[in-house]
């Protein structure tokens, strides 16, 4: 951003700090806003808001003056996926049901960030209650290409300058497919690492919170605000360069040989830079581990909204209404199948780290760049064994690919050792800094 940090990290230093007056960079990101989101559609049409923001950050300057400390997010805006509740603002999780059917009390990881000290710059733009049907939120890199969703406009408001942090879900690709395409950072922590009380949940099961930043080293500062038992300490001695596991076979092979060949060329540059990088069959069962996640989302998702489907079935737009209908026909057995599998996969993911030495998982992010259009939000399915075992995640831009626009690359670590992925991502984004 012209004019201030375009960093997390250095951002909010400068406003704890005083260096950047408050009311000043509230008045800089409207104008921005006002001048680049007719095109870019990541947020939700607030009235008003410069004025709202004016009088909150006012008020967060009465209660924390320059002369006293301050928390560590003083006066960072973020963004806030439609399906979180926000007091002050009405939930509408991309759908056109009332918005007073999803009143309830504010969403825990919200509060946290408030108490951090920061300001809700506003709803961000999501898909039809987080599943396929996307809204009309466009990649800030070219507006004619999708940004991914279904995390859509918390990907696009972060990539366009609008707010240097965002909130969005994860239940199969949501967050770190969207990063990848707007070329920013995404973070899906341990599943329940982040509190989903007070999220309009799509699966209870596999809902994950994550986070959107510029880079690992802002994604560090925005986890410990908002992730449970946060330590870190954890990662903060000397650490060397992870072994990075590829996992060989058919998960991987669902990737074109483009992004495949864009991948290899990542990996060598990792290896460069001091990454021991080892191949190991893994995944070898992946249709079935897509079947069952696939199944018990859906199972899950008619269960969430039986009520409001039987009620107000002609509102849902068609894809998701499919999905509902589909999931109605799983049975108990095929959901508590699905659920073990979570927890087997996990052993085995985390077994072959064992056996081999390996610290993360490397894999592609994304089938390729963004697709063209904004109809589809493109294929989660690079993302999926790893939301489905519920370990921690990261992309991390990655240069461009033949169309010009983002590449990424997706690094996963054992369950609950989040603060040791974000500390090697740190050391990981430089390698990748200047990829092509």
């Amino acid at each position: 951003m012209k004019g201030y940090p375009e960093t997390l990290v250095e951002l909010a230093a400068a406003l704890r700090g005083g260096k950047i007056d408050l009311q000043e960079y509230i008045n800089f990101i409207c104008d921005r806003i006002d001048e680049q989101e007719p095109q870019v559609r990541a947020l939700i049409p607030e009235e008003g808001r410069r004025e709202r923001l004016l009088r909150e950050a006012a008020d967060l300057e009465k209660m924390y003056p320059s002369d006293g400390p301050r928390p560590p997010l003083f006066g960072v805006l973020v963004g806030v996926k439609d399906i979180f509740r926000v007091d002050g603002f009405l939930t509408r999780a991309g759908s056109r049901l009332p918005a007073s059917l999803f009143d309830g009390p504010q969403a825990k990881c919200v509060t946290r960030l408030r108490e951090a000290g920061a300001l809700v710059l506003g709803k961000t733009v999501t898909t039809e209650f987080a599943y396929f049907e996307p809204g009309p939120t466009r990649n800030p890199h070219n507006l004619a290409h999708t940004p991914g969703g279904s995390s859509s406009g918390s990907a696009a408001a972060v990539a366009a300058g609008f707010c240097p942090l965002a909130v969005g879900t994860q239940t199969v690709g949501s967050v770190i497919r969207p990063a990848a395409f707007c070329g920013i950072t995404g973070f899906k922590p341990s599943q329940k690492r982040i509190p989903t009380e007070g999220l309009l949940y799509y699966s209870r099961s596999l809902d994950q919170v994550g986070l959107f930043t510029r880079d690992a080293t802002g994604m560090m500062l925005a986890a410990a605000a908002v992730c449970r038992d946060w330590d870190g300490e954890r990662a903060s001695g000397e650490m060397t360069m992870p072994v990075l596991g590829v996992p060989e076979g058919p998960y991987l092979q669902q990737a074109p040989a483009g992004t495949l060949a864009a991948f290899e060329k990542h990996l060598l540059r990792l290896a460069e830079g001091g990454c021991k990088v080892k191949r190991v069959e893994a995944l070898k069962n992946i249709e079935e581990i897509n079947r069952r996640h696939n199944r018990l989302g859906a199972a899950e998702m008619a269960m969430e909204h039986e009520r409001l489907f039987a009620e107000y079935e002609g509102l849902y737009r068609q894809r998701t209404a499919e999905r509902i209908r589909e999931g109605k026909q799983v049975g108990a057995n095929e959901i508590e199948e699905g659920k073990r599998s979570r927890g087997l996969l996990r052993a085995e993911l985390e077994g072959l780290m064992d056996e081999n030495g390996i610290d993360l998982w490397v894999s592609p992010p994304a089938t390729g760049e963004a697709p063209a259009g904004i109809e589809s939000t493109g294929d989660p399915v690079m993302n999926l064994p790893w939301t489905h075992a519920g370990l921690p995640t990261i992309t991390l831009p990655a240069g461009k690919g033949e169309q010009g626009l983002p590449l990424g690359l997706q690094f996963s670590a054992r369950f609950m050792a989040d603060e040791m992925l974000l500390a090697w991502a740190v050391r990981l984004e430089g390698l990748l800094a200047n990829s092509e």
